[in-house]
């Protein structure tokens, strides 16, 4: 029997995955061989900071996370991005061979999306080959992953605009199209939109996302848990922050999942100055020509939108007074002290959140009134 007729009987008895592995670690994870990764668009190029972007969150979506927070922030020339996600996690051994080329949990799972073929092994690498550093900063079989990336502006450029928002505009035909710069929360917004009925994307500074985090698990955690749980290690890495007794102890556990902030930034979050963010799918404000701005809907099949008016969601018009997300945040948290006088005056419930609505010609706040129970 020829070597070709003993692969064709061997792939006839085990099924063609048999033929495509090279080397298996367990857990899922395989190597796969070199002629089945060149099948799989073994070429695969990171030419900007924004590509890393839409690829980490591809790997996110496809470890099964329904929730993915991405920390952005830069210093001089260097970008620094932190993805933090509730997914499958990485085993402990498998923690540096998935940047390895080829290495993937993916063997039957490799799909065309809006971006490309996606699960060939070759995204994590291909991070790793670009940027300054790429590495997983703590992770939890089960319980998600926290992926740090640093890159370098002189090496790896990125849009100059990083601060102008997506304009989502529905055509006459009735699909939607984006415009503006393809910068960073322009990759990170569309991906939220395309596959909002699967992920919620969260995205802002370290701080903001910090912020996010700490009112997520203080909602989801018991009150024992809260209390005393003292290692976070033994919770998933989305609800790890919130069991912070103290500003430096938040601080401690916001550094071990990537996220930099001072104590003081800790305090401010813990005493309710700094608000958690909304989804970026829950922003998206779809414009046609003859109609009032409207509300993507958020578990709808196709990109469309339901009639729903502007109810001061976070837009930015592309003509409009831009304001950095980071200033925003603050704004937004000193219209919260501000009403919670009143709302201890009146009886209100002082725990809800303002939100902005930045337009052509000033800026819209809207206040939940809730009573006290």
């Amino acid at each position: 029997m020829s070597s070709e007729d003993l692969a064709q009987f061997v792939e006839s008895v085990t099924g063609e995955s048999h033929l495509r592995v090279e080397d298996d670690f367990g857990d899922g994870f395989v190597r796969l061989r070199s002629a089945e990764a060149e099948r799989r668009q073994a070429k695969h190029d990171v030419r900007s900071v924004e590509d890393i972007v839409i690829e980490m969150l591809r790997n996110a979506r496809d470890a099964h996370a329904h929730s993915i927070y991405l920390a952005t922030g830069r210093e001089g020339n260097t970008r620094r991005l932190v993805m933090l996600d509730d997914g499958d996690g990485v085993p402990d051994h498998m923690r540096e061979r998935i940047f390895e080329a080829r290495v993937t949990s993916k063997l039957d799972t490799v799909h065309m999306d809006t971006w490309g073929i996606h699960g060939r092994g070759m995204a994590l690498y291909a991070i790793r080959e670009n940027a300054k550093l790429a590495r997983i900063q703590e992770t939890m079989p089960a319980g998600g992953s926290s992926f740090l990336v640093e890159t370098d502006a002189t090496k790896l450029p990125e849009k100059t605009d990083q601060s102008t928002h997506p304009a989502f505009i529905r055509t006459a035909a009735g699909t939607v199209t984006v415009r503006g710069p393809r910068n960073i929360v322009r990759t990170a917004t569309e991906f939220a939109y395309i596959d909002r009925t699967s992920v919620q994307v969260y995205m802002g500074s370290a701080i903001e996302i910090a912020a996010t985090l700490w009112a997520f698990g203080r909602s989801v955690l018991s009150k024992s848990t809260l209390a005393f749980c003292n290692d976070p290690a033994q919770l998933p890495i989305l609800k790890r922050i919130s069991i912070a007794g103290t500003p430096e102890e938040f601080a401690d556990i916001a550094a071990s999942l990537g996220l930099q902030l001072s104590a003081r930034s800790a305090r401010r979050i813990m005493d309710g100055q700094i608000q958690p963010l909304q989804d970026l799918a829950s922003q998206v404000v779809i414009r046609d020509e003859n109609a009032k701005p409207l509300r993507a809907k958020k578990n709808a099949a196709t990109a469309h939108a339901t009639d729903q008016p502007d109810d001061g969601l976070l837009h930015v018009d592309p003509r409009s007074l831009k304001i950095a997300p980071e200033d925003l945040a603050a704004f937004r948290a000193g219209v919260a002290r501000a009403y919670a006088d009143l709302a201890e005056a009146y009886y209100l419930d002082e725990n809800v959140v303002p939100s902005v609505s930045v337009q052509k010609n000033g800026i819209r706040i809207t206040i939940p009134v809730v009573m006290e129970r």
